[in-house]
Parts: C-alpha cells; sequence; structure tokens
C-alpha cells in the first residue's frame, strides 16, 4: 500500500456514562449511553468504511460504546484495547496515530474528550459541507462521530493535514 494511499480516521467518543461509586475508568454506559451508542454503530456502518484496526481506551465506557456500535457493523475490524487513549492530550493521540502501520487505510478509535474534540479540530485544515460548522456548534457530544480523509503514511499526521468528511451527533 503507497504512503500516498487516501487514508481515513474516524473519531467516536464514548456514548453517555454513568456516574456511580466507581473509579472513573470503570464507569459503565448510562440508559441513554445504552440507546446512542448501537446508533452510532449504525451511523459508522452507512458511512460504507471497511475499517482496517479499532483503537480503542481501556476504560468500561468505551469498552461498552464499542461492544455496543460493532454489532452494526458488516465487518468487525481487528480490535486493540490502548490504555494511552484514557487521559490522552493532542500531543498523545497524534503520537498513537503517527505509530499505526501502513497497512492500515482506515482507522477507527473510540475515546474521550477533550481529546477526540481537540484532535477533530486539529487533523481539520478543510471541511466538506456544513461539516465543521455542525461539529464546531454541537461540540463534540457523547456518541458524536468525526470521520477525516488524508493522503500519505500514518507517520505524516499532524495538525492540518485532514478534511472533515462527516460530522455526526446523536439527537439529545
Amino acid at each position: 500500500m503507497s504512503v500516498d494511499t487516501p487514508r481515513r480516521i474516524a473519531l467516536l467518543r464514548h456514548a453517555k456514562a454513568d456516574w456511580p461509586q466507581v473509579s472513573d475508568h470503570e464507569r459503565p454506559l448510562a440508559e441513554r449511553g445504552r440507546k446512542d451508542a448501537p446508533a452510532a454503530g449504525l451511523r459508522l456502518a452507512e458511512t460504507g468504511i471497511t475499517f482496517d484496526l479499532a483503537l480503542c481506551s481501556t476504560a468500561a465506557r468505551t469498552r461498552e460504546t464499542w461492544k455496543l456500535a460493532v454489532q452494526n457493523l458488516p465487518h468487525r475490524p481487528k480490535t486493540v484495547y490502548e490504555e494511552r487513549l484514557y487521559e490522552a492530550s493532542l500531543g498523545e493521540l497524534i503520537a498513537l496515530l503517527n505509530e499505526t502501520p501502513d497497512q492500515v487505510q482506515d482507522l477507527l478509535v473510540i475515546g474521550h474528550n477533550p481529546g477526540m474534540h481537540a484532535l477533530a479540530d486539529a487533523l481539520t485544515g478543510r471541511a466538506e459541507g456544513d461539516a465543521l460548522t455542525r461539529m464546531t456548534r454541537r461540540g463534540f457530544p457523547t456518541s458524536a462521530l468525526a470521520v477525516i480523509g488524508f493522503n500519505g503514511s500514518w507517520k505524516s499526521v499532524e495538525h492540518g493535514v485532514g478534511t472533515l468528511l462527516e460530522f455526526w451527533a446523536p439527537d439529545k
């Protein structure tokens, strides 16, 4: 696969979490989250992207989001549960993307805010249609999905490299 291959990154924020008396890392999904996560999976399926790899935070709410969302995908990508996604800074997220093997054309990342929103903002140099306006207006609520396209190797991922192809968030 050429390093000039068109690639896509889908950024999915975990669904709405509950606030029981557990550590932040172990917070489960709330009832609304258990409804929104499958809807996010349907939206992922509607993109028509066959993801080669999914990187998912090890937090309970991201693992549960992924478990519910992936059921709606026609193809289950290889999934890696990545501890570094939990509480990752923008720089750490870009470093993780830079580590992605070039055999991966399309990557899905299931993570947390403020990282997912910061990463979508940072990578977006251009946008199709009103995707950027919608992302700016809505922020990056739980279960939000941004799809960013770029050309080049994963090592070349940096600020402004991509085009925001799509932004979706469930209705409240």
